[in-house]
């Protein structure tokens, strides 16, 4: 180009000197410029930002340092990376720029978010983790809550179902409660979120966990279990526009199948239970067992199917997500623009979740003093729920027990239940789980607004004043139909339902924050208040008797028997005050102070208002002088706090004394009518939960290694329970603060960065959880509380002082009677081959873990990563409800196959597993015993991640800024105990009962998933 230009000097205006037209060369020629960036030590430093500063011109440097991009003579290349100071250098005549970034430790002094701002987190005295988008989505996860599972230390998330409707649980620090909610609080944006399942994981920017009192108090009264703040995605600052794509299609089927009986098996179990009915049944005749139905056997009596339900009602599962993200801004203004579109199916038939979310944020800063922003969200989703709760004929069950001698249809279209067989089988009355799947309607519809809008000033340098108002309304329908011909669930008549809630919560705060450096000394403070309200209304109709399948739900009013219909409504609100006061000196010695008051709604009237203070204290024991010498050591930090929380998640009322209506028959009339239900107790207040923490930190080696450990004592106290009163009352209990629960424990978490290189790096983490529950007094007398889930042999859990909250209570199983105890046998009614168990019920095992923990390892190579996610379990046990109707009877429905070859028989009778016996004909033997209970410990390999991120080169060819692609297996093995026989040793099948952990009578498989995916930014 200089050459052609120069060419061409004749041809210019004379008027041009030829000192200005060598001015104009050397500033209109575009070129190459091209170098390697590295550290201090020469190390190349891949994905360093460089940009032409003032344009939206940009590139990254690749794994090996080097960058390449397009520049004129006097442009200003800004170079900028985390961690490292950011340089800029002035492009002369020069082709090649090789740069070294100065590492900057103000940049290495991560910010961490915390209620109502900010904190470095060198000041931090409290016990708070954080985990960055990046982590959150290594895993392709549709919901939030999946992506933390092992990343923070002290926070167990239990995964308990494969449906894409499930709810996750997450405990922090185990549980402290026994009738309010164990949930964390959630805190999206600043704004209290109250489901936070079905929001956009993509939108996430970063969560922080606030575990202990000192960072949690100043939630006050709703932060007994923990804090969760969320930080969505805004705007770009690089004075540039961002558009970005994220998606990935998933593939994902059944990982394990239970050992069932096939049609055979099944068959010779009927015949022998049919054959011992006398040694149960004196005094009547064994029944005479036949396979004569031509619909089921042949003309020699085999069976005609085979039917393996487990394969039927899955099936192979595509999932998939697609995120667009437009990002632009500067310093003055930004706005982020986001949409998602995620459809993701269950494994088991017709299930599944489409979600439409669309997020703007818009922060502008017209003045100086003036900083105004807005946040909005939108999520539409529609899924077909799977029930989860309950052990009905539903089909998380028939697949299991639906008898294998049956099709999925006969051959002229008819669906098989259980009652289609002439032969005298008396089997149980079910289903086929196909036919429920594909007929039953369970349809969702869920949309939810959440936003909020702030104003922030600065009145003086270091102090602003921000207000924002926040809001969280959801609207939520659901449709439900079932179908005349389910037997045993809606035949004959049929049923539908109409179910809608509508849920608003806003709040509005406002808060003074100062921060101010001064010598040694350096503050940071807050003083605010806070107004939060929510509103909840719902109503249901419900009838049967329909004619036929047409209208279902959609014509409700044309069945024969409609119910009652039914509404409610009910609203909180809580008014608070609080203060935070942080202060350090010479960057060695933190003291943070923090109190609120709150005030609520649900509480009794002499106890509307309670406070809770905390204190923590840190010494940052690396600035001292006779650390000096020990350069290796980046920060060695000992802190401590102590505080007290609440917990205010109780219903509406409950100090109280509420009335019941409904309508009752008076001389044959249906009038209204109306009754006390409860007690009033005007003392009724919150439960407090004490916690003191100690924790040490520390980092080394260039912060290549770090490593966080926690003690932690927890106690609540004023437990909400149910207090026994005189029965001249007319009541049997009232709503009191009575009983205390302790959680002990420590968390530790090492990560380093084991290997740095040119061509491959190596980084791991470990994070291990300790905690002891106890339970430390119920009440008065400390008697025994039996607080269900109520099932075979009444609660399965029981609250005892001394021992862990959600305890499982039964017999010991000892044996089975032997031939040669006939006697001992007959005193407490049983027979040779029936279970022998314990006089007295015992504490069996517990379902929460005492040791939780992941084991994490990203590699890179050049341009390739990898990801191995190993999670591990200890220290519970699993309550396998299923043995009840798969083991214990067996006849009239299909079980497992150890009726059949672990069964007692005169020849085999140093077994645990009953005789074979037909309930039927000769009943059952079946109780909440040891046998049900088996140590739920496990190795999980969570998730095997590969990817690949294009090198530079290749993305200038299609003006791409980066483009990584990506495959994955999650779920790719558990290592459990031989004696689960269950799908998944993480699982409940009581929905969101408290004490349902561990406890399934059967559960939704969760999957195994491959996935492909990327993500592409230009």
């Amino acid at each position: 180009m200089e050459n052609l230009l120069n060419g061409q000097v004749d041809k210019l205006p004379s008027v041009l000197s030829p000192q200005k037209i060598n001015e104009l060369i050397q500033t209109n020629v575009q070129f190459t410029v091209q170098g390697v960036v590295t550290d201090n030590a020469g190390t190349p430093i891949p994905g360093v930002s460089v940009v032409v500063k003032g344009t939206s011109k940009g590139t990254a440097t690749d794994f090996d340092g080097n960058y390449s991009i397009m520049a004129d003579t006097g442009d200003v290349l800004s170079f900028s990376y985390i961690g490292f100071t950011t340089k800029e250098v002035e492009v002369q005549s020069e082709q090649t720029i090789n740069v070294t970034l100065e590492e900057n430790v103000d940049a290495l002094e991560e910010v961490v978010v915390v209620g109502y701002g900010t904190q470095r987190k060198s000041d931090l005295t409290g016990a708070v983790s954080a985990v960055s988008s990046e982590d959150l989505l290594k895993a392709p996860v549709n919901n939030a809550l999946q992506g933390m599972r092992g990343k923070v230390a002290g926070v167990n998330v239990f995964l308990n179902s494969g449906s894409p409707t499930g709810s996750p649980r997450i405990v922090i620090r185990g549980v402290g409660t026994i009738n309010s909610s164990s949930d964390p609080l959630y805190v999206v944006d600043g704004v209290v979120m109250d489901d936070i399942k079905f929001i956009n994981p993509n939108d996430i920017e970063r969560m922080e966990v606030l575990k202990d009192a000192s960072s949690a108090s100043i939630y006050g009264a709703r932060g007994a279990n923990g804090v969760v703040l969320i930080t969505t995605k805004r705007g770009g600052q690089e004075g540039k526009v961002t558009i970005g794509y994220d998606g990935f299609i998933s593939v994902g089927s059944i990982r394990k199948k239970m050992d069932l009986l096939n049609a055979d098996e099944w068959l010779e179990v009927v015949r022998t239970g049919m054959e011992n009915t006398p040694k149960y049944r004196p005094d009547s005749p064994a029944p005479v067992f036949t396979t004569n139905d031509p619909n089921l056997f042949d003309a020699n009596g085999n069976p005609l199917y085979d039917t393996d339900w487990q394969d039927e009602a899955t099936r192979t599962a595509f999932s998939t997500n697609h995120q667009l993200s437009v990002q632009q801004g500067n310093e003055k203004s930004s706005v982020g623009v986001f949409l998602n579109y995620s459809h993701v199916e269950g494994i088991m038939l017709n299930n599944k979740l489409d979600r439409i979310s669309g997020k703007i944020a818009y922060d502008v800063t017209p003045k100086d003093w003036l900083k105004i922003g807005v946040n909005l969200m939108v999520n539409d989703v529609k899924d077909t729920e799977f029930e989860e709760g309950g052990g009905g004929q539903v089909p998380r069950r028939t697949m299991i027990e639906m008898p294998p001698i049956f099709p999925v249809k006969f051959p002229d279209g008819t669906w098989s239940n259980s009652q289609m067989i002439s032969d005298a089988y008396n089997l149980e009355s079910m289903a086929n789980p196909v036919h429920v799947l594909e007929t039953q309607e369970r349809f969702w519809e869920r949309n939810q607004l959440f936003g909020n809008f702030y104003v922030n000033f600065n009145i003086l340098p270091g102090l602003d004043f921000r207000t924002q108002f926040g809001f969280d309304k959801n609207i939520r329908n659901k449709k439900e139909y079932s179908p005349r011909d389910l037997v045993n669930i809606s035949a004959p008549d049929g049923f539908g339902r109409i179910f809608n809630e509508k849920s608003t919560y806003w709040q509005q705060e406002n808060y003074l924050t100062y921060t101010n450096d001064f010598g040694k000394h350096r503050i940071n403070t807050m003083l605010g208040l806070s107004w939060q309200e929510r509103q909840y209304e719902s109503s249901t109709i419900f009838a049967r008797g329909f004619s036929d399948d047409f209208f279902k739900y959609n014509n409700i009013g044309s069945a024969s028997n409609p119910s009652a219909p039914e509404s409610a409504t009910e609203e909180w609100a809580l008014n608070s005050y609080f203060v935070r006061a942080g202060y350090t000196f010479d960057d060695k010695y933190l003291i943070t102070l923090t109190a609120r008051a709150d005030g609520s709604s649900r509480f009794g009237k002499d106890n509307k208002y309670g406070f809770f203070p905390s204190i923590g204290a840190g010494w940052n024991i690396n600035e001292e002088s006779f650390m000096e010498n020990l350069e290796f050591i980046n920060r060695l930090k000992l802190r401590g706090s102590y505080g007290i929380t609440g917990n205010t998640e109780i219903p509406p009322y409950s100090s109280l004394a509420t009335v019941s209506a409904g309508t009752v028959l008076l001389n044959g009339t249906r009038v209204s009518s109306s009754s006390v239900n409860r007690l009033a107790n005007p003392g009724l207040e919150w439960e407090k939960t004490s916690q003191f923490d100690i924790g040490l930190d520390l980092a080394a080696f260039n912060y290549r290694l770090r490593f966080e450990f926690d003690y932690y004592d927890k106690l609540t106290k004023d437990l909400l329970l149910d207090r026994p009163v005189p029965y001249t009352s007319g009541f049997t209990s009232v709503r009191d603060n009575i009983g205390s629960v302790s959680n002990k424990g420590i968390e530790a978490m090492v990560s380093g960065e084991i290997i740095r290189g040119t061509d491959f790096g190596w980084e791991s983490s470990f994070n291990m959880n300790y905690n002891k529950n106890t339970i430390e007094s119920l009440g008065e007398n400390d008697e025994d509380i039996e607080p269900g889930p109520f099932w075979v042999s009444g609660s399965q859990t029981i609250l005892r002082v001394g021992e862990s909250l959600s305890s499982f209570y039964g017999y010991e199983r000892l044996g089975t009677w032997g031939t040669d105890e006939v006697a001992e046998a007959a005193e407490v009614g049983a027979v040779p081959g029936e279970a022998k168990r314990s006089a007295d019920k015992r504490i069996l095992g517990k379902g929460l873990p005492d040791v939780t923990g992941s084991f994490i390892n990203n590699f890179r190579y050049k341009n390739f990563d990898f990801t191995a996610d190993i999670q591990f379990v200890a220290g519970v046990e699993i309550m396998q409800q299923y043995y009840h109707s798969t083991e214990d009877r067996s006849g009239i429905a299909n079980g497992l196959a150890s009726i059949l070859y672990d069964g007692w028989t005169e020849d085999n009778q140093n077994t645990m597993v009953q005789e074979i016996r037909n309930q039927a004909y000769a009943g059952q033997n079946s109780q909440v015993d040891s046998r049900w209970v088996v140590d739920g410990s496990y190795i999980r390999g969570n998730l095997f991640s590969l990817g690949y991120n294009f090198d530079q080169q290749f993305l200038d060819l299609f003006g791409f800024n980066s483009l990584r692609v990506y495959a994955s297996l999650e779920n790719a093995f558990v290592i459990h105990s031989k004696d689960f026989q269950g799908y998944d040793p993480e699982a409940s099948s009581w929905d969101n009962n408290q004490w349902g952990q561990n406890i399934f009578f059967f559960q939704y498989p969760k999957p195994r998933t491959f996935t492909l995916g990327c993500s592409l930014k230009f």
